[in-house]
């Protein structure tokens, strides 16, 4: 549409302009009706979601996935596997403190030589030998044996300890990754709402343009401006298909498979805590400190089995069995003996083990202190963090509800011509982002919620 053509009909440009008011207060509409889908969390308008006829549908929610991650996940198993490897150990040990049988069968044929030395040699036949025996060897006193085994027990509690330890943090890990899912697909949605707005208003221009209102640059627009949400559409969608296979390897399970979210990213009751409370919930519950506190007494226990081989062990073995040339005349011997073994000197070597050792219970009182230092930041961090994600999920329901009010009102000074879009765009814009920050205000809200639970050991109770 060219200058003459605006001029046209005596000049009435006043009313191409009301004509653009209409197109334009249309738009705002569209705008507000979408940005109030939003505020309930950005339901999917008209879209078809993508079928897989082929793929089992597995349906989860936060518990759900956090449950199958406890079952599936490979660090978890592996870490059981662990356990079962330090009670093996644990029973080799007290293995050396209860009696080892053992037993012998043997035969034999010898000649025997029989004469002096410097007279005539004389061998005899060849004779035939049986031998057969048991041995029973028995550890009568050992004390470094015994906190051996003690040590080997405590082991298997540590092991138990670190797997619980796990599992823990494979829960918050997993429900971490299925809230970052829940965001991505909140995000598409988001997306899908700007497509549909985007594809109205250039079914409008082109109405326009057919009617000569609007000239081939207004169309061109906004097609322009379709395909960059439909870029953003498919960027959002592959960031939501990367989340959601994230989700399946924190699992554990199959790939094939489809998975449906069943939670929702929304306000849900907290109760209050304060952070004297919170400190003394992790003191109570956190597995860190349990099984830290095992180390220690797995080191002390180490230190304690070195300096007992110092002391004298006594063991007492015995045998029984039947010997002879001929196994119907095979006769009956016996014996008996108790040996006590006193170390006197090894060339330093336990002393060196002694002095290793010492090292270890001071390296793991270090390591006690750090991880109690930890502990106190996790949940301080994580209590501060949920009392602000707290607020920020309601300015940013307060800010969205403003901004709808503040497009509502633009609209409407754009219609009656005494705005120019400009204020339009602005609330557009404030629209937009206060959406989003609700997005991330909830996300940082359920998030800090899985944080602080991790932090205090209560994960169960989430």
């Amino acid at each position: 549409m060219n200058k003459g053509d605006c001029m046209n009909a005596g000049g009435k440009r006043r009313w191409g302009y009301a004509v653009d008011h209409t197109v334009w207060a249309l738009r705002l509409g569209l705008t507000v009706v979408l940005c109030g889908l939003g505020q309930t969390g950005f339901a999917a308008m008209d879209q078809q979601p993508a079928t897989y006829p082929d793929l089992p549908v597995l349906k989860l929610s936060l518990r759900d996935a956090m449950d199958a991650a406890v079952d599936q996940n490979p660090t978890v198993r592996l870490f059981k596997e662990r356990i079962n490897q330090a009670q093996d150990v644990a029973d080799t040990q007290l293995g050396e403190l209860l009696p080892n049988l053992s037993g012998s069968l043997s035969y034999s044929r010898r000649r025997f030589f029989t004469s002096t030395f410097g007279g005539s040699s004389t061998v005899t036949d060849p004779r035939d030998f049986y031998d057969a025996r048991a041995f029973l060897t028995q550890n009568v006193f050992s004390l470094s044996l015994i906190q051996k085994w003690w040590e080997a027990k405590t082991g298997v509690e540590v092991a138990g300890l670190d797997a619980e330890v796990t599992k823990h943090n494979t829960m918050a890990t997993v429900g971490l990754i299925y809230l970052e899912t829940l965001r991505a697909k909140a995000a598409v949605e988001a997306r899908r709402a700007d497509v549909l707005l985007n594809k109205e208003l250039l079914r409008l221009a082109t109405g326009r343009k057919a009617a000569g209102m609007a000239t081939r640059l207004d169309v061109t627009r906004a097609k322009v401006q379709l395909e960059n949400e439909r870029q953003r559409l498919l960027a959002a969608e592959i960031a939501e298909g990367r989340a959601t296979l994230n989700l399946i390897r924190a699992m554990g399970i199959s790939f094939d498979v489809k998975i449906v979210l069943t939670d929702e990213l929304v306000m849900v009751p907290v109760p209050e805590q304060t952070m004297k409370e919170a400190l003394q919930l992790a003191q109570d519950n956190r597995t860190e400190l349990k099984v830290q506190k095992r180390r220690e007494r797995l080191a002390s226990l180490s230190l304690s089995s070195v300096k007992s081989e110092r002391i004298p062990s006594i063991q007492a073995t015995g045998e029984v069995g039947m010997i002879g040339n001929q196994i119907p005349d095979m006769l009956t011997t016996d014996g008996v003996a108790v040996l006590m073994t006193v170390p006197i000197f090894d060339g330093g070597q336990r002393e060196g083990r002694i002095s290793e050792r010492r090292s270890i219970v001071r390296q793991e009182a270090i390591n006690t202190q750090d991880i109690q230092y930890q502990v106190i930041l996790e949940v301080r961090d994580a209590l501060l963090t949920l009392n602000s994600a707290k607020q920020q999920v309601a300015v940013a329901e307060g800010s969205l509800k403003l901004s709808l009010t503040e497009l509502e009102l633009a609209r409407e000074r754009f219609a009656v011509g005494v705005a120019t879009n400009i204020e339009v765009t602005t609330a557009q814009t404030s629209v937009a982002r206060a959406r989003d920050n609700l997005i991330q205000g909830l996300f940082t809200f359920n998030a800090s919620r899985i944080s602080l639970a991790r932090s205090q050991g209560r994960l169960q109770d989430l």
